[in-house]
């Protein structure tokens, strides 16, 4: 006996033209997100892959544990630390950001793994900021899982292959057991990504300038992304559409603006 298939959801089409102009508006923030980031590391003089070699196999493991229990310990302490200290601009989170990986520069590699905990709260609490923009409550579970989900995305030295979007329109119930099981699937990519950063402050005074740099494009890329997800689901709730139908007329939109978008999931 053969198991039959599961059936293919049939998404609605999006006809509404303010629908559609809004669609267009964030395949364009999502699109532009990354922009400075490879120009940052050939200021810096160097690529994503080469930086990340440089590090010894037991630096890169450590990295790996670190990401994960700062994402566990961010998606809490970000959401409860607004009741302390109220949501900034977007500027001033990444100028903060910015201190924070210049002085964990200065320190060399020792100092960019201290401080790796620090900008993944930091980066955690300017999407929570994001979430509130769009009027979701950095408390809900719902809004701690798509937080996670904005740290899918590529990372602002790749091209993107759209594994943020495919996370942005899956359906999943929330529970504690489900945000631990996204910090499991999120975790290693990010690790990786930021495993370029520690890198590229390993030398201290040059990983200062490195640091602060890095930390910057960081910010602004992962609140970029975070507008987009923020943005797609706050269209949902008013529209009533699916987020599903959403983010495939996203996805389709970035295909149309930028071809390689598809070639890098295929």
């Amino acid at each position: 006996m053969t198991t039959p298939a599961p059936r293919q959801e049939i998404l609605p089409p999006i006809t509404d033209p303010t629908v559609r102009a809004t669609i267009e508006r964030l395949a364009r923030i999502h699109k532009n997100a990354g922009g400075l980031g490879m120009e940052v590391l050939s200021t810096i003089g160097g690529s994503a892959e080469g930086m990340l070699r440089k590090l010894p196999a037991f630096v890169r493991n450590r990295i790996d544990r670190i990401v994960r229990t700062a994402l566990e310990s961010a998606i809490h302490a970000a959401s409860a630390s607004r009741s302390v200290v109220r949501d900034r601009s977007d500027l001033v989170n990444r100028l903060a950001s910015t201190a924070s990986g210049a002085i964990g520069g200065l320190g060399g590699l020792p100092g960019a793994m201290i401080e790796l905990p620090v900008t993944i709260t930091m980066l955690m609490r300017a999407i929570m900021a994001i979430a509130a923009e769009h009027g979701f409550d950095p408390e809900d579970d719902r809004v701690k899982a798509e937080a996670l989900r904005v740290f899918a995305a590529a990372g602002p030295f790749e091209a993107d292959d759209g594994t943020d979007l495919g996370l942005l329109a899956a359906k999943v119930s929330i529970t504690g057991q489900t945000l631990q099981g996204l910090v499991a699937r999120v975790a290693p990519r990010l690790a990786g990504v930021l495993g370029q950063k520690v890198a590229a402050q390993a030398t201290p005074v040059l990983g200062a300038v490195a640091g602060a740099s890095i930390n910057f494009t960081f910010t602004r890329y992962y609140q970029q992304v975070a507008r987009v997800h923020f943005g797609l689901w706050r269209l949902s709730e008013e529209t009533g559409i699916p987020r599903a139908a959403l983010a495939e007329a996203l996805e389709r939109r970035l295909i149309e603006i930028d071809p390689r978008h598809g070639a890098r999931k295929a």
